[in-house]
Parts: structure tokens; C-alpha cells; sequence
């Protein structure tokens, strides 16, 4: 029968195994990886927890053998000034007491000799003599030491008020102890908003504590959602000096997928442990600018852009011997792969050429809302931004197509301000502003410009978009930077629920 079960279970593995499809076996190794870097991690964490445990004691010891060593100095220096004082007390009383001692015992030697002169002359036969030796003995007496004696000890023996009593001292040295430690605060994610490129975060403690004196946050931009990993990308930022327990970080540029949190509370003499790390999610729309397709007049440096009239010979040698060490390339990069990430690198020939002096992002967009923005010289020639399929052809220029919708600055003759489309143009009633923010909503066909200080709307596109879009530039005698990172804001997205379900004058060049 031994046999038998094993034949059945033999077969019964067999049959599982035969039904697990390569898929599946990709997920479990997928799994397996996972789990395997998060165990990597957790060794690498609990091995950076000894070596700081190590040098944290070694530290605290050192300290404390500090404190001790000072604190026998104090009592030994105080020590050596009592003992001083009662030493210079005892010699200045000694020398009054001796002082007095010496004068008396002259005065009572001379008086001795004047009372054994007077009874010799009380006990003398001699009548004749007596009168003049009582008046000597008299005078004697007047000028005698002994009557101008003064028989008040001038120095106290008592030297109690030199005596100490260190029994509160004593007792508030033994009461010494470490010192309080605040309480480990938890961050409330619940609470917590990713908004506007701004994140608050909110905290508690596990009870009240006045002795409180401020807080520390710690942030840290990470792509893996999961614990903070030894080895991270990018460093943890400081924030000090908080007061109340949260705090709203401005200003932002999100370029990562999430950030990590935590914070310590700080009583006037030292620091309690961090929280648990809290990860939130940071969405934005990332991109670079695909140097690789630009324009040969077009100076492209990271998100950079300057026209450049001496074209693209030394600008391609400059390109071919940094492309290892480009963004582009990079292992870090690739993880930023969103929404998606066109072919970057076209060959040569399909670079734009002629009168294009376009450059196209390397992000394609084929779906949900996002925003950029771009600051431009507003003295160049002319200047578009826009968005544009990948599709558009190496002369074509923005605006001038059906793959491609901007809106068009032009300084050539005179200025003027237009949104086009499919070689149509209108002309815009607004101020040029320096900087213009690009709002794109894939799912519902829209595409507008903001005056990205004030977030009023500029021009609105409405139209279906069949393809993936992908944003799209173009300088002439100028130069323009473009601002990623950045999440729809509040307003914009407020405006366009506001103008949903109806009609834009705007949108008619679609």
C-alpha cells in the first residue's frame, strides 16, 4: 500500500504540475522576487540596526562616564573650597586666641611680680622706707598690663557655622536618572492630503505630553511603495522646529512615484524614535525631452530648450558621447515609465528638419488627466506648446496638421497670440503670460492652456483623440524650460467641472 500512496501522490504532483502555464509560473517568481527583496531588505535593516545600536551605546556610555566625571570635578572643586574656608578660618582664630594668649600671660607675669613686691613690703620691719614703696608699688600697679587687659576672648571657638548638611543634595543624587524620552508619535494617514503639489501630513501621540518642545519630519522621495529600503535613491530631508502636529509641505515637484514620511517628538533635552514610515502616493505627470527627434537647431539639456543657429553637428557628438550617462537610460529612469514612455532615440533621418523646429516629450498619453507647464523667453521669434501624435511628420509644424493642437506665439512681424489646429489658427484675446499650463483630459478629449500663475483659462480644445498624444514643443530664436512633476491643480480641475456639459466658443478649430 506504501507503494501505492506513493505512486498516487506521485501522479496526483505530476497532474498539478502539469497544469501550472508558463504564466504562472512567471507570477510565482515574480511573487518570489518580490519577497525575496523584501526579506534583502529586512536583513540589510536589522544589520544597520546592530551597527547603530553598537555606536549609539558606545555613544550614550561615553556621555554618561562625561557627566560622572564631571560631576566629581564640581564636588571635588567645591570640596577643596570648604575645606579652604575652614583651614582659613582655623589660622585666622588661632592668631587672635594666641595673640591674647601671649599678651595675657605677660600681664599676669608682671601682675605676680607686683603682688610678691607688695607683700614683701606689707611684711618689711622697715617704717622709714614703707611711704615711697607703696607709692611705687601703686604707680606700678596703674601702668600694669594686667588693668589694660582686655579679658574678653576676641575668636569664638565654635565653628558650627562651618559645618554642612548634604542630605537634600545626597537624596537628589540618588534620584538621578535617565532622562525622559517623548513618546514615539503616529502618523494618521487617514488624515493626511497629497494635493497641488503639496502634501500635509498629520500626527498624534499616544497621550498628552506638555514637556513637548517640538517635532521633526523626515520625507524622502522613493519609487517602491513598501518600507523604507536601506538603500534608497534619494536622502531624507529635514524639517525641524515644528510646533503643532502636522505640517504642510509646499512647493513640491512630484518626479517620484511616493514619498515616504516620519517623525520624532523632541522635549528640551533629547529625542524620542521616529514613527513607522508612512508611504503616500504622489501622482504627476513626468516626462524628458527626446533630444534624439529635436530639431538640429534645437539645444536640448534635460528639460531645457534653446534655438540654436549653428545647427547639430557638435550638439550630436556632445549627445552620442554622454548617452550612456543619460536619464534616458537609466536603470532609475525606467521605473518612472508612466503613463507610457515612447521609443526614445529615433534614428537621425526622422529627426525633425526644415522650418520644424520642434521637440517632442518622451511620455505618450493614453489616458486620465495631466499637467505641465513651460516657461518661454517671450522675446523668441516664435514659440508653441502643445500636444501632437507620435505620428507627426518630420516637417510638419505645430498646429499646421491634424496631429498636432498648440497655441502659437509669434514676435516675427508683429505679436499676436493664436491656438491652432489642422492649419487653422484664431486669434487669442488675453495677455501673454511668462509661463503657460497645459491640461490635457484623454478620456474626455480635452486639451487647454492656462495662465499658469493665475490658472485663468486661456483657449480650450475639444475634440476625440484616436491615438495616444504626447507633449509637443517648438522654438525659434528663443528659448523655453518645461516644469514636470506637477499634479492638475485644484482650480484648474474645479474650472473644468464648471465647463463640462457646455459649449467653448474656444473649441471650435477642433
Amino acid at each position: 500500500m506504501n507503494g501505492l500512496f506513493h505512486r498516487d501522490e506521485a501522479s496526483e504532483e505530476c497532474s498539478w504540475s502539469g497544469n501550472i502555464s508558463e504564466e504562472s509560473l512567471r507570477k510565482i517568481t515574480h511573487t518570489l522576487a518580490l519577497k525575496n527583496e523584501e526579506i534583502s531588505n529586512f536583513v540589510c535593516t536589522v544589520k544597520q540596526s546592530l551597527e547603530n545600536l553598537e555606536a549609539n551605546s558606545n555613544r550614550v556610555q561615553e556621555d554618561l562616564e562625561s557627566e560622572f566625571t564631571s560631576l566629581h570635578t564640581v564636588l571635588n572643586e567645591m570640596k577643596e573650597n570648604m575645606l579652604t574656608r575652614i583651614k582659613q578660618e582655623r589660622a585666622s582664630r588661632t592668631y587672635e586666641l594666641q595673640s591674647q594668649l601671649s599678651a595675657g600671660s605677660k600681664a599676669l607675669e608682671s601682675s605676680e611680680e607686683l603682688l610678691e613686691l607688695a607683700n614683701q613690703t606689707l611684711c618689711s620691719s622697715e617704717t622709714d622706707g614703707f611711704t615711697q614703696a607703696a607709692k611705687d608699688i601703686k604707680d606700678s600697679v596703674t601702668m600694669a598690663p594686667a588693668f589694660r587687659l582686655s579679658l574678653k576672648a576676641k575668636a569664638s571657638d565654635n565653628m558650627s557655622h562651618l559645618m554642612v548638611d548634604f542630605s537634600q543634595e545626597r537624596e537628589m543624587l540618588q534620584s538621578l536618572k535617565f532622562l525622559p524620552v517623548p513618546a514615539t508619535p503616529e502618523i494618521q494617514v487617514s488624515e493626511c492630503q497629497v494635493c497641488d503639489n503639496t502634501v500635509t501630513v498629520v500626527w498624534t501621540l499616544p497621550e498628552a505630553d506638555s514637556k513637548i518642545d517640538h517635532y521633526i519630519l523626515e520625507h524622502r522621495r522613493t519609487n517602491h511603495e513598501g518600507p523604507p529600503r536601506i538603500r534608497e535613491d534619494y536622502p531624507w530631508m529635514v524639517v525641524e522646529g515644528i510646533r503643532e502636529t502636522e505640517h504642510t509641505l509646499t512647493g513640491l515637484r512630484f518626479d517620484t512615484r511616493y514619498m515616504t514620511f516620519r517623525v520624532r517628538a523632541c522635549n528640551k533635552a533629547v529625542a524620542g524614535e521616529f514613527s513607522e514610515p508612512i508611504t503616500l502616493e504622489t501622482p504627476a505627470f513626468t516626462f524628458k525631452l527626446d533630444s534624439g527627434s529635436s530639431h538640429q537647431n534645437l539645444k536640448v539639456e534635460d528639460l531645457n530648450v534653446e534655438w540654436d543657429s549653428s545647427g547639430g553637428k557638435v550638439q550630436d557628438i556632445r549627445k552620442e558621447k554622454n548617452r550612456t550617462n543619460s536619464p534616458m537610460h537609466s536603470p532609475a529612469r525606467s521605473a518612472l515609465m508612466s503613463p507610457k514612455r515612447a521609443p526614445t532615440a529615433r534614428p537621425g533621418r526622422d529627426r525633425f528638419t526644415a522650418e520644424s523646429y520642434t521637440v517632442l516629450a518622451d511620455t505618450m498619453i493614453d489616458a486620465g488627466q495631466h499637467y505641465w507647464e513651460v516657461r518661454f523667453d517671450k522675446e523668441s521669434k516664435a514659440f508653441a506648446v502643445g500636444i501632437a501624435l507620435r505620428s507627426l511628420g518630420r516637417f510638419d509644424q505645430l498646429g499646421k496638421s491634424g496631429a498636432s493642437w498648440c497655441i502659437h506665439l509669434n514676435n516675427w512681424l508683429q505679436q499676436s497670440l493664436t491656438a491652432k489646429h489642422n492649419n487653422k489658427a484664431r486669434t487669442l484675446d488675453c495677455a501673454i503670460p511668462a509661463n503657460i499650463g497645459v491640461y490635457v483630459n484623454y478620456d474626455e478629449g480635452i486639451l487647454s492652456f492656462y495662465n499658469a500663475k493665475t490658472k485663468q483659462l486661456m483657449h480650450t480644445f475639444k475634440t476625440k483623440f484616436q491615438q495616444p498624444v504626447i507633449p509637443a514643443f517648438m522654438v525659434w530664436n528663443g528659448s523655453f524650460s518645461a516644469v514636470t512633476g506637477l499634479q492638475v491643480p485644484s482650480l484648474v480641475q474645479s474650472g473644468q467641472r464648471k465647463n463640462s456639459g457646455t459649449s467653448s466658443s474656444n473649441a471650435s478649430l477642433t
